[in-house]
């Protein structure tokens, strides 16, 4: 088993075992934001792009929903997995703060704080220029990601290590987390140190996610372009609890806005 740059995306049968979805509540949550906030009847052939789409499993219940899925990743084997998971969908490895089609989509979906892999206030700006170069004419933005907000006086993700166990092939694969906030750089950063069963060193590896401020949001949005629909903390598909089928989510939700997480629906 290869140990590249990012163990769990190099390994997404792995990744789906560590954080399973088998309702598909993410991607029924997007479909239902949808219905939500479209100004017209769902409609065939409607086409959604996907960045950071990951294993490909939301792509598949979209497709199954009738949508043409396009999606996009920086790990090649993801890609690999997903284009063998949604047969229907495409899918290419691309870097989010550079991508081009040479069509519209009428949804944009980026999901589980992959929004915040743009560490920069001119990768922000350049990602959402191109979802909205990429978005026809009322079409929609819809993110999800953590919430900066949520660290002011809270420490409950940042204290101790969190240590987890999964079982894969018959294996057993043990992580110990920890998080830490680089105040300097406006990032929430992580450590996870592996235990594999066929590695004798530990393997550790480090990523970050900028942490952004709900005004801050409304401010990057409307900067480039687009109109701020919804913001709200809960409910979600990552939040306790999760968002569940029949919730409401036009009146429905919470807009407190110091929750874990954040959920976004912008339209061009």
């Amino acid at each position: 088993m290869p140990h590249d740059a990012n163990f769990l995306t190099d390994n997404p049968e792995l990744y789906e075992q560590q954080f399973p979805d088998p309702d598909e509540i993410a991607a029924r949550f997007v479909l239902d934001l949808v219905e939500s906030f479209v100004d017209t009847p769902a409609a065939p052939g409607r086409e959604l792009l996907d960045v950071g789409c990951g294993t490909g499993r939301d792509a598949a219940c979209w497709a199954r929903h009738g949508w043409q899925v396009t999606g996009l990743d920086s790990s090649p084997r993801m890609v690999e997995h997903a284009a063998r998971r949604c047969p229907r969908g495409r899918f290419s490895v691309a870097d989010m703060r550079a991508f081009s089609f040479d069509r519209g989509f009428d949804v944009i979906t980026c999901l589980d704080s992959a929004f915040l892999y743009c560490h920069r206030n001119a990768e922000l700006v350049e990602f959402l220029t191109r979802c909205r170069r990429h978005l026809r004419p009322g079409g929609l933005l819809i993110a999800e990601m953590r919430n900066g907000a949520f660290f002011l006086g809270n420490t409950e993700l940042l204290d101790g290590v969190r240590e987890r166990e999964v079982r894969w092939q018959g294996a057993t694969y043990r992580s110990r987390t920890r998080l830490w906030i680089d105040h300097a750089a406006q990032l929430l950063r992580r450590e996870r140190i592996w235990d594999l069963p066929d590695r004798t060193e530990p393997l550790a590896q480090r990523s970050a996610w900028r942490l952004l401020f709900p005004q801050e949001i409304r401010f990057l949005l409307e900067s480039t372009g687009f109109e701020v629909l919804a913001l709200f903390d809960e409910p979600g598909p990552r939040t306790d609890p999760a968002w569940r089928p029949g919730a409401e989510l036009t009146s429905g939700v919470s807009t407190a806005l110091s929750g874990d997480r954040l959920h976004l629906v912008a339209r061009v």
